[in-house]
């Protein structure tokens, strides 16, 4: 058994390094013990040697100061690993399998898991429904961006690789299980995504990317992606999107009219989140643009799927309002034409067991449609730094050396 661990952790704005932690133990964090009034040890958990974990934009959030986490906050949430060590209690993962980690932590055990609700779990988070791994006020998890990480409720949680040689040949496609190709799937089909949808997502980022993607393979007709970034519109086009780039003169409607004819589309996708800027070249900060410009082209009865990160928390916002995640968000319209929102952390094991069966079938490249891109767990600093210049890739961290 390895004694040492290291992860990556934030040291305050703009900051993170590696560091070195103690190797994890079989049990969940006290505060949670505490509050619900259970074992800390944790007999239901496994440890995993991590075979990747990746870089996400809602990582950059807290990196960027624009949450409440507290300097030290341990970061990391996408977690791919094998097996190492397992719990007593665990009857159905074995050392040596290669699983997926949904980026959410469910105890399997209450109301919301049995009703497949994982992203909102009652028992692991003393603040909220729903927790995550390495994520501010998500329960005190540790994260993963590292050498060694505990899985709790692990027969329920992990999603298990059939093979073991063919999950390492495919890893770069896999390792998107644990949360953006979910979370992008789940943009697009809460959205109403179907066979011959037109469809917009804001967003040319790795989770806008992978709704993208996925509505194409939900049967979208025309997949139209907005963004600011030339790179980053460029990598949308690079799998059959049409870019459209926000930074030029004119109304969304009307860019979107160019493509499909009218100004409105089937389905929308916030993949963008309360860091939105406003539109034009230089354009501000502005919280609700992206909720109001889909509300704006969703047609009458269209669906908007919002997987983008909104925060109860943010000290960095325009203004006190946005701040407490209060946004001038022009409900009228949509309720004007019955539009629906469907918000919230993905409950990834709805989605997981199928999109692995996509790609272990050769139906879905998900890596190549991010751009994923290898690094080392020392090499994290700087691609935080790099993936906060808008880099079109999707950064994914190999601590050990296991991708080819």
């Amino acid at each position: 058994m390895a004694d040492s661990n290291r992860v990556v952790v934030y040291q305050g704005p703009g900051k993170v390094a590696v560091e070195s932690i103690d190797y994890p133990k079989l049990e969940i964090p006290e505060e949670v013990a505490s509050h619900f009034g259970i074992a800390q040890k944790a007999p239901h958990a496994v440890i995993l040697k991590l075979v990747t974990t990746n870089i996400c934009g809602s990582d950059q959030h807290m990196v960027r100061g624009r949450t409440t986490a507290p300097v030290g906050q341990t970061l990391g949430h996408e977690i791919t690993g094998e097996v190492v060590e397992t719990g007593e209690d665990v009857l159905f993962v074995k050392k040596g399998d290669i699983v997926s980690t949904p980026f959410n932590i469910a105890c399997g055990r209450c109301r919301l898991c049995n009703e497949g609700k994982t992203g909102i779990c009652l028992n692991v988070n003393p603040a909220r429904p729903g927790a995550a791994y390495g994520y501010v006020d998500m329960g005190g998890w540790i994260g993963g961006q590292a050498d060694y990480v505990m899985v709790p409720y692990a027969d329920f949680n992990l999603l298990k690789f059939p093979d073991r040689d063919q999950a390492l040949e495919k890893i770069l496609d896999l390792t998107m299980l644990s949360d953006i190709f979910p979370t992008g799937y789940h943009g697009a089909i809460t959205a109403g995504t179907t066979t011959g949808s037109t469809v917009y997502v804001a967003g040319a980022g790795p989770v806008g990317l992978a709704a993208a993607y996925a509505a194409q393979l939900l049967g979208a007709s025309v997949v139209m992606v907005g963004d600011m970034n030339p790179e980053r519109l460029r990598q949308a086009e690079s799998f059959g999107c049409v870019g459209i780039d926000l930074t030029s003169e004119g109304e969304l409607g009307d860019k979107v009219a160019d493509i499909v004819g009218e100004p409105v589309v089937d389905a929308a996708v916030d993949a963008v989140g309360f860091e939105a800027r406003g539109h034009g070249e230089g354009a501000a900060e502005a919280p609700a643009t992206v909720l109001n410009d889909a509300m704006t082209i969703a047609r009458a009865g269209a669906g908007i799927g919002i997987p983008g990160l909104y925060v109860t928390g943010d000290p960095g916002a325009v203004d006190d309002a946005a701040k407490e995640g209060t946004l001038g968000v022009r409900l009228g319209l949509g309720w004007s034409k019955s539009n629906y929102f469907v918000t919230g952390q993905c409950p990834v094991k709805q989605y997981n067991r199928k999109l692995m069966n996509m790609i272990l079938s050769d139906k879905a490249d998900i890596g190549k449609a991010v751009n994923a891109t290898v690094i080392t767990l020392d090499e994290a600093p700087e691609g935080y730094a790099s993936f906060d210049q808008g880099v079109a890739r999707k950064y994914v961290i190999d601590p050990h050396g296991m991708v080819a």
